[in-house]
């Protein structure tokens, strides 16, 4: 199987988001595998080059200097038709969601979603994903070709290092890019916390958190401390409490960090389906029926604002 992995970018610089679809590329088709990234003067290239990939194809244009899927998406189609590839390939992110949807519109080509295992039976490609808040695992059969997928990062890790680079190689933009779309901004928390999806500790906080600045105070407080990226549940995104790129749960992102600290989250199926991978949860509620103790590996039953101060504080005074 020939897979195109396609590298998440945001125009200016690639992102280790990739890593995950490079690491499915490896255990499926170690020999046979093109990474593509898009954008204009792209920065970090480099980063994809270490992994086995026959090589690493770069188109620049200042055209795609914003991820924009309407303008991505037909370069997209045109190289994986180009290479014939049998598969196309993106790490689940919002990202990969936008682009490789229309991606398979264009190509008139089947699409699975966020799977965590792939295998081929009877001649047939038969992928497994989380289904119904990630209680049920579910199987499926797909035919054509090529195959459209997006693979759920905590599922496949990162890629292994290779003995040799994979060359970079400059294509060519195809002519005729749409542009009835155009970049207008990017809003975000920022603060130079981690990528959620990508740090080794998350702190999220619930709807009892009340407002924007007690939630930054307590939960940004405590991820500070612990050079952690900072979470919600949708009940405090839609409380307006924190904002929506921060959502943690089946309609948000999807987290495994090494550790996770759910403070004053109750623990709905949702909000679970996003975070159980996690390798230790850690709960803080002052309900001790609370469903988060239920997936919980430690939990505290106690008033936040008691213990959330406490615990900085004494996180702090132990790196002093």
């Amino acid at each position: 199987m020939k897979i195109l992995v396609i590298a998440e970018t945001n125009g200016e610089r690639v992102s280790e988001k990739t890593l995950p679809a490079i690491a499915f590329a490896q255990q499926k088709s170690p020999d046979n595998f093109t990474v593509f990234a898009m954008g204009d003067s792209l920065q970090g290239v480099e980063s994809l080059t270490g992994y086995g990939a026959q090589a690493v194809l770069t188109v620049n244009h200042p055209a795609l200097a914003k991820p924009l899927a309407e303008r991505y998406a037909p370069v997209v189609a045109h190289y994986a038709q180009q290479l014939g590839a049998d598969a196309i390939v993106a790490t689940t992110t919002t990202f990969s969601r936008d682009l490789l949807a229309r991606v398979a519109g264009l190509l008139d080509a089947p699409m699975l979603s966020d799977i965590i295992a792939l295998e081929t039976t009877n001649g047939k490609l038969a992928a497994k994903r989380p289904i119904y808040s990630a209680n049920l695992i579910g199987t499926f059969e797909v035919e054509g070709r090529p195959v459209i997928m997006t693979v759920r990062g905590p599922s496949w890790g990162k890629p292994e290092p290779q003995g040799t680079q994979s060359p970079v190689q400059a294509a060519e933009v195809p002519a005729n890019i749409p542009t009835r779309s155009e970049w207008i901004s990017l809003q975000g928390g920022g603060g130079g916390r981690p990528d959620l999806t990508q740090a080794r500790v998350v702190v999220s906080g619930g709807r009892p958190l009340k407002d924007p600045e007690t939630f930054e105070k307590y939960i940004g407080g405590l991820a500070d401390v612990l050079g952690g990226a900072v979470g919600a549940t949708r009940a405090a995104v839609d409380a307006g409490i924190a904002p929506n790129e921060l959502q943690v749960g089946q309609t948000g992102k999807t987290v495994a960090p090494e550790l996770y600290i759910a403070v004053a989250v109750s623990g709905s199926v949702q909000h679970l389906a996003g975070m159980k991978d996690s390798k230790v949860i850690v709960a803080i509620n002052i309900d001790p029926e609370a469903p988060i103790f239920q997936v919980a590996d430690y939990g505290l039953v106690a008033d936040l604002y008691q213990v959330v101060p406490e615990l900085i504080e004494l996180l702090k005074n132990s790196k002093r």
